[in-house]
């Protein structure tokens, strides 16, 4: 009875004070008929309130999403699958579905009364402008009495993420500079140099057959080499995304920051596309993937763009190295950078000694504050001078167009250059 009370509506309250005062009335100007009618009006919402409150709902939820990943501005769609396990029949179901307002308003739908073990299924669709993991659900159910007096509302748990990634922007194949590295039974290392032998023998290792003895390298060297087992060459990349709060200007999706993780997630979705095996690290040092992820795996695309979806920025001041591992010594290091200062100097002349020839695009971050400053490309100039090729991005810049423009600069530069597409 206290729930049914606690669920009152407006109209309930009406009628409950109305037949209040109308038998307080009778009392006073001794008329029984009124306060028969006093007693009417009050009794009606008192009986709704004890029916309401004592109803249970009884409903297993399926939801279901497709698809779980879903680029920005796209949509998705939502089932809801409700079955009456109860016996007797729901009643009317008035249906809420709680989500984040990122995804827009808040569905609501008017569901016939279920009867015992009967099934019913609703959709609905989202769609977010902003990439984010969101979690859809719980679902609250309202139940209401014929005469609209009593309204209570009860949640039905459950709920399912889904999470939006950064738009991409096809990309025109650029010559990159880069080497093919080994991914078998030995350390990846590049090979850019040296003899067939070098390139099929190594170092012996304790628990090695001794039948994969090379023994004309083992004599000339003086030390037991082995034969290299057939073992796949495949291309590495690695994306740098500065996400540091210093770093950027501007908030929401018009922030320098959302136009870096936009130009990030369309490089890494083209190299992975185009045969390279790709990494995603910030500028705090944390490798989101935690590994190199494969073409030859569907999610890997997938995997980098998640990562990006739930990126966020960080308070570390300066640029981090700490991801920089010999193993991945010589892979393709494509950076995303905002606004850059003296302290980051030792970190980018570690990055550029580490690896072969990176490249950059380095945002103009003062430009999408409403300044005019930095629209002299300085950043990219001075990325030039520590060996780096870079290109400035301003606001409203063509992607194509930069990625165009980076491999033009990258083709001047002496050194060894391949296309990013295939593996041999």
């Amino acid at each position: 009875m206290r729930t049914g009370l606690q669920g009152l509506t407006t109209r309930g309250r009406s009628f409950l004070a109305a037949g209040i005062t109308a038998a307080s009335a009778a009392a006073v100007l001794g008329q029984p008929g009124l306060s028969r009618i006093g007693l009417l009006l009050a009794v009606l919402p008192l009986l709704c309130a004890f029916v309401v409150g004592r109803t249970r709902v009884s409903l297993r939820l399926e939801r279901t999403v497709q698809p779980l990943l879903v680029a920005a501005s796209q949509p998705a769609e939502v089932r809801l699958t409700l079955h009456n396990e109860a016996r007797r029949s729901t009643g009317l179901l008035l249906l809420e579905e709680r989500i984040p307002y990122a995804l827009g308003t808040r569905p609501r739908f008017v569901v016939d009364g279920l009867k015992g073990g009967q099934t019913t299924s609703v959709t609905y669709t989202v769609r977010s402008d902003v990439r984010g993991r969101f979690e859809i659900g719980p679902l609250a159910v309202r139940i209401q009495d014929p005469f609209g007096m009593i309204e209570l509302e009860r949640q039905v748990p459950g709920s399912i993420p889904l999470v939006v990634t950064p738009r991409t922007v096809p990309l025109p194949d650029i010559p990159v500079g880069g080497v093919w590295v080994g991914a078998g039974d030995n350390r990846p290392r590049a090979f850019a140099t040296g003899s067939a032998e070098d390139v099929t023998v190594r170092d012996y290792r304790i628990g090695d057959d001794l039948r994969r003895v090379h023994w004309r390298s083992s004599a000339r060297r003086g030390e037991l080499m082995v034969r290299r087992e057939e073992q796949p060459w495949q291309s590495r990349a690695t994306v740098l995304v500065d996400n540091r709060t210093t770093a950027h200007r501007g908030t929401g999706p018009a922030s320098s920051l959302e136009a870096a993780v936009l130009h990030a997630a369309s490089i890494a979705t083209h190299l992975t596309r185009s045969g390279f095996e790709v990494r995603l690290v910030t500028a705090d040092g944390s490798d989101h993937a935690q590994a190199w992820h494969d073409r030859a795996v569907p999610q890997s695309t997938a995997t980098v763009l998640e990562a990006l979806a739930v990126m966020q920025q960080t308070r570390r001041p300066h640029l981090s190295t700490d991801w920089l591992v010999e193993q991945h010594r010589d892979a393709l290091l494509i950076a995303v950078l905002g606004h850059l200062d003296d302290h980051d100097h030792a970190a980018l002349r570690r990055m550029r000694l580490h690896g072969s020839h990176p490249l950059a695009l380095a945002l103009e971050v003062e430009q999408w504050h409403g300044r005019a400053e930095g629209s002299g490309g300085g950043g990219a100039a001075w990325l030039t001078g520590l060996g780096w090729t870079a290109v400035p991005v301003a606001p409203g810049d063509s992607l194509p167009s930069l990625w165009q423009e980076l491999g033009r600069r990258a083709g001047r530069r002496p050194g060894e250059h391949v296309r990013s597409g295939g593996t041999r």
